[in-house]
């Protein structure tokens, strides 16, 4: 830790400027009652204790530095991190921890905090999301990602509930961020050499309980004044500022680990806006061990993992080729040093290597780089392989080498100060940073009384945030119009609570319960059973549509018999999210199935007893159980009946369960379902799992790899070498022959293949038979046997099967095999028996 945020800090509270720069405290009820404790006001409005450190008055410092009660609780929660740092997590006991040496995860934004507001959406809550995780489970992981001067939009609606944007300056002395720190203690800038000049990115560090965040920004005094706006905005500009952010973060990302000694086993790529890390890893190893491109290809993909998180074609990022060449291959380009070949790296970033004039696909570059790629959940996967399956040509969509792992939320973020109370009191404090889901399931033990108190207690303090928020924003909103609604009355804290939040864009669907305005208000005013509506959401600058279905719901809930019933709040961020989910009985989400890769926010309300309503779509689509939630819509993309499904679940199910009480006033079905959802789904769709799951599918067995091609040295050069001969000499391969001999249980195979050139060793003789019929997939070796009289590498095999299918569900191939290959991700070529 470094700097003091006040010139004044009394000694006796000398431990709140480090307890304000670690964001342990993002995740800390005890955290929460201490800043708000220091400045009440502030801490409602900011939620940074940092800031509130640099603006509090020396008056106030002193008297809480003779407060009692103040200081014990300051010096409680000091020693509760301390020991969170000084006991070691899940991972050091873990076996492999002594094969993962690091990750380093990759991200274009990070969501810890409002306070540190360097996220749009999903993707960034997600990226905070996974170090705070890390953190707890103590796996050695850092962030690399970039300091925006300005960020995201922050939105402002008008009287009519026209979207306005507005850019604040990020200023980095308000942020709980250090410069980072070379190893003679200067601020480590980072020189990019681009054509015609080089730019300097200053590298800033976040501490994130055990993890680190590291930051770079170009807004330098030494750069040009272009220069210094590459880190400007997020998702601003065109292309070509697009293209130098994602430089930044990829190539100067790696090169400040380098500079910080950090040189992790894992390069984590998270979406294909930080592919070029890859890429410099790549560059740095040719240097090192002096090894051409694809030996360095093959020395370091083992040790690269590449999540995407995009469903579409569409939504991956591409460059024009004339940009890859002037960067990167001009005289003064970033590769102008070593001998790599443009059309070589080119071929990489498209679907057909030899298109010319097909763009570079960032997504497409960070699978070929990777030797593990991931979807986002288990439909995400399924929709990866066939987006994906282009770049594996001949092979079966089921083989194409992209898995699956479902995101997770960090619970202790998102659960409010009741819901952690009930957690703790049920399955212990600990429940989020051990192995043992299972302790989840002890909050079954929570009495009906003590759930429903829970959930009345977090629908109040929402309808408090509600109002509250509603009191600032109003007299902006109708400043020409004079008008003011009256906000204490707004909104029931007794009624059914239905929200959403999200990004406002057509394939999320915002409007569709909108689509029959007349039934949604008679659902809403209803005397007897009445349902209330909270929503939130942006649409992209450049989004008309988005924009233009935020005025309609503005013009829904402006209509005077809804004014108290419906609300929508600007602004959507971190904070407001957090209320949200802490807040509502049910939330809902409409995505056009299968365009949600997964979708978190459902995931948020888990931990604090809400429940979901959403279309079968990303992580729903696998966690959904009729007593558990709900579901509507048929499953097919868009179909129009979805509407009406939506109606027809909150009329009929949702609104009747939530009213039906007993003689004491318990909803008892609506709580068995709280329970059911908390118990199950909780522990499920965590980021504790959701680590874990990286840690044992990917990264150890990543590592392991990693590790024997470092510890023979020569296999980069080794499997370079291996895939030359195959390629050269692939049109060689074909089978002459191809019998199948019916026996007393299945089938047995002959094959004669025909390997010209290519070594025995060097590949494998399959029989496949596809699903079908209820059958599963068989994927079944053959045993090589005599060689053919005559022939140069041809061989005999052999397979006897035992199977009910007939012959003719089964076809022989010849495919690459390498024991520290991982196929077909690195090498897929494939020849089948036509």
């Amino acid at each position: 830790m470094t700097g003091q945020p006040h010139p004044h800090i009394p000694e006796t509270l000398d431990a709140l400027p480090v307890l304000a720069q670690d964001l342990f405290w993002t995740w800390s009820h005890a955290g929460d009652a201490l800043w708000s404790r220091l400045e009440p006001t502030l801490w409602k409005r900011l939620r940074n204790p940092w800031t509130i450190l640099a603006t509090i008055s020396s008056e106030r410092l002193e008297a809480l530095a003779h407060d009692d009660a103040f200081r014990e609780e300051m010096h409680r929660l000091a020693e509760e991190r301390r020991h969170y740092l000084d006991h070691p997590g899940w991972f050091r006991s873990h076996p492999g921890c002594d094969i993962l040496g690091g990750v380093a995860f990759f991200s274009l934004e990070f969501g810890l905090s409002e306070a540190l507001p360097l996220y749009a959406g999903g993707l960034g809550v997600l990226s905070g999301d996974f170090l705070k995780t890390a953190s707890d489970l103590d796996i050695p992981v850092c962030g690399v990602g970039l300091l925006y001067q300005a960020g995201y939009f922050r939105q402002i609606l008008d009287a009519a509930g026209r979207q306005e944007e507005a850019y604040p300056y990020n200023e980095p002395a308000s942020m709980p961020i250090h410069p980072a720190r070379d190893r003679g203690g200067d601020w480590l800038r980072i020189p990019l050499d681009l054509p015609g000049r080089t730019v300097l990115l200053r590298v800033w560090e976040a501490v994130v309980g055990r993890t680190q965040l590291y930051l770079l920004d170009s807004n330098d005094p030494m750069n040009t004044a272009f220069d210094r706006g590459i880190t400007a905005k997020l998702y601003g500009g065109g292309p070509n500022l697009r293209f130098l952010q994602e430089v930044a973060l990829g190539i100067g990302g790696w090169r400040a680990l380098q500079a910080l000694g950090r040189e992790p086993d894992i390069c984590h790529i998270n979406e294909g806006h930080a592919a070029f890390a890859a890429l410099a890893r790549i560059r740095s190893t040719m240097k090192r061990h002096a090894l051409d491109f694809r030996q360095a290809l093959w020395a370091c993909r083992a040790g690269n993992v590449f999540t995407t998180h995009t469903p579409v074609e569409a939504g991956f990022d591409r460059f024009a080729p004339e940009l890859i060449q002037h960067y990167l291959f001009s005289d003064e380009g970033l590769f102008a040093d070593v001998a790599v070949r443009a059309d070589e790296l080119l071929a990489l970033g498209r679907r057909a290597p030899e298109g010319a004039d097909e763009p570079f696909n960032m997504a497409y570059l960070a699978v070929r780089l990777s030797a593990r790629v991931n979807g986002v959940s288990r439909l995400h996967g399924a929709v990866s392989r066939r987006l994906f399956s282009g770049l594996f040509p001949r092979w079966p969509e089921d083989e194409v080498p992209v898995g699956h792992i479902t995101n997770g939320v960090h619970m202790p973020t998102w659960d409010s100060a009741a819901a952690d109370a009930l957690w703790t009191e049920t399955c212990g404090k600990e429940r989020w940073r051990v192995a043992d889901t299972g302790v989840c399931e002890d909050v079954c033990g929570a009495s009906d009384e003590a759930l429903w108190a829970m959930r009345a207690a977090q629908r109040k303090a929402l309808v408090d945030v509600v109002r509250r928020e509603l009191s600032r924003q109003l007299p902006m909103r109708n400043r020409r119009s004079g008008a003011c609604l009256d906000v204490e009355g707004i909104l029931d804290p007794n009624a059914l609570t239905l929200g959403f939040g999200r990004r406002f864009t057509a394939y999320k669907r915002p409007g569709l319960l909108l689509t029959d305005p007349d039934r949604l208000t008679r659902l809403l005013t209803d005397v007897e059973a009445p349902a209330q509506l909270v929503i939130a959401g942006k649409a992209h600058p450049d989004d008309a549509v988005g924009k233009r279905l935020i005025e309609r719901w503005m013009a829904f809930a402006m209509q005077p018999a809804l004014q108290r019933r419906v609300v929508f709040l600007e602004d959507y961020d971190f904070g407001l999210a957090a209320e949200l989910v802490q807040g509502v009985d049910v939330w809902i989400n409409t995505p056009i199935r299968p365009l949600e890769a997964c979708g978190t926010s459902g995931m948020k309300v888990l931990v604090n007893g809400g429940l979901n309503l959403s279309s079968r779509d990303g992580w729903w689509d696998e966690a959904f159980a009729p007593d558990v939630g709900w579901a509507f819509g048929g499953g097919t993309p868009d179909d129009p009946a979805d509407a009406a499904d939506l109606y027809r679940v909150v009329e009929r199910e949702v609104v009747p369960e939530f009213y039906a009480r007993d003689e004491i006033g318990l909803p008892r079905r609506w709580i068995e379902r709280i329970r059911a959802s908390m118990s199950r789904l909780g522990a499920s769709y965590c980021s504790n799992r959701m680590l874990r799951d990286y840690v044992d599918d990917v990264y150890i067995p990543a590592a392991a790899v990693k590790r024997r091609l470092e510890e023979q040295g020569r296999l980069g050069r080794a499997l370079a070498e291996w895939e030359h001969l195959l390629r050269a000499h692939w049109d060689q391969v074909h089978f002459s022959r191809f019998e199948a001999t019916q026996t007393a249980g299945g089938w047995e195979f002959v094959v004669h293949a025909q390997l010209g050139e290519i070594l025995p060793d060097h590949v494998a003789v399959e029989v496949v038979a596809e699903a079908a019929g209820g059958a599963a997939a068989m994927r079944l070796a053959m045993e090589r046997g005599r060689a053919i009289p005559g022939t140069l590498n041809g061989y005999e095999y052999r397979l006897c099967v035992a199977s009910e299918r007939p012959a003719g569900h089964f076809t022989p191939r010849i495919r690459p095999a390498h024991p520290d290959a991982v196929l077909p991700a690195e090498l897929p070529l494939v020849h089948w028996h036509h």
